[in-house]
């Protein structure tokens, strides 16, 4: 019988994971990693007392396990370093590679398991060509491989999702029918250790450094249209919460942060013909060599429809993504992920300047 460590975050995803993977006969031992602690409160994706609840109804071992050292310097760290640079970052992917499948990887060989686990929807296969890919889940609009793309080759070949083929509904009945009170539980919404959701205050509250004060507003030429609170508060898409009236609807086309500008335009000013991406992770492929093209479907943020492009390799772990239309809101610090027309993610990478 093969044992796996399942990431219990104490939602109804992993719960559910955790009681699937028992019932197909693994010996499952239930963790959850507590990543962050403000004035002694757990964050939301560390609820360890209903993840140990949900253990104990389904049957299985449970450990908590101390993450926030980790987490502060692999995911905090960077996400306010990254808005004070004028980027958009997004702090789970981090988070997944360097945080939760690292730790489970390390208490996978602690506790001589096989496997680790986990509640997101997505699918875990061993490809023809011997590589690991992660495929889109049945159900589109909970599918979570965007946020998978920079897990390696080793993390994937230890890691099983059960849950790929399932509706969210379809899930919280299991839950129902296995008796679990995260049944009815809401999905989390925000970024776990930003708990009021305004993510300048809290980069206000942990930068390193002096964060950088009032600026002026320009637009595409570089002409003053106004003062802005600091380039924190804004990211490229943004229209609401400008604090400027321009007497057309404006938005965010690009951040200066060595002028400390923030650029407003029209929304045509948003599209892109094309851009670059870096520390590109390749997962269903071999790294191709430089110059090569190969075609794709792109998201350039979570929850955007995939479209059609061809992604040319430069050097150095970079990319070019030339997508078929111009795509629009194409924001630095963001992540593109590329995917096959089988729903193999091919890679990803970070969205440049």
């Amino acid at each position: 019988m093969s044992k796996v460590i399942v990431g219990m975050s104490g939602g109804v995803d992993s719960a559910v994971a955790a009681y699937l993977l028992k019932e197909q006969g693994y010996e499952v031992i239930g963790v959850t990693l507590r990543v962050w602690d403000d004035n002694g409160e757990e964050g939301r994706c560390c609820e360890i007392d209903d993840a140990r609840r949900s253990s104990q109804i389904i049957g299985i071992r449970y450990y908590p396990h101390n993450c926030t050292s980790l987490f502060g310097s692999c995911v905090v760290e960077p996400f306010v370093k990254a808005y004070l640079e004028g980027l958009t970052p997004n702090p789970c992917i981090e988070c997944n590679r360097h945080v939760k499948w690292a730790k489970l990887m390390e208490l996978m060989k602690v506790y001589e398991a096989d496997y680790v686990a986990t509640g997101h929807y997505a699918y875990v296969e061993k490809l023809p060509n011997g590589r690991y890919s992660v495929r889109t889940a049945d159900q589109a609009s909970k599918d979570q491989t965007y946020m998978l793309y920079k897990l390696t080759q080793e993390q994937l070949a230890h890691t099983l999702m059960p849950l790929g083929k399932y509706t969210k509904d379809e899930v919280r009945d299991i839950a129902r029918r296995a008796g679990l009170p995260c049944a009815g539980k809401e999905d989390s919404q925000e970024i776990c250790f930003v708990t009021d959701g305004r993510y300048s205050d809290f980069i206000e509250e942990h930068a390193a450094s002096t964060v950088p004060g009032e600026g002026n507003f320009v637009n595409e030429e570089g002409n003053v249209l106004g003062r802005h609170k600091g380039i924190h508060h804004y990211t490229v898409g943004q229209r609401k919460g400008l604090g400027i009236a321009l007497g057309f609807p404006a938005y965010v086309t690009k951040i200066n942060p060595d002028r400390n500008e923030v650029v407003l335009g029209i929304e045509p000013d948003l599209l892109s013909d094309s851009f670059t991406c870096r520390d590109v992770n390749f997962m269903s492929i071999e790294e191709p060599s430089e110059g090569t093209r190969v075609p794709c479907l792109v998201k350039a943020r979570y929850h955007q429809k995939p479209m059609k492009a061809t992604l040319e390799t430069l050097s150095e772990g970079h990319v070019r993504v030339i997508p078929e239309a111009p795509l629009k809101s194409v924001c630095p610090g963001q992540s593109a992920v590329f995917y096959d027309d089988k729903g193999y993610v091919i890679g990803g990478g970070i969205i440049d300047r």
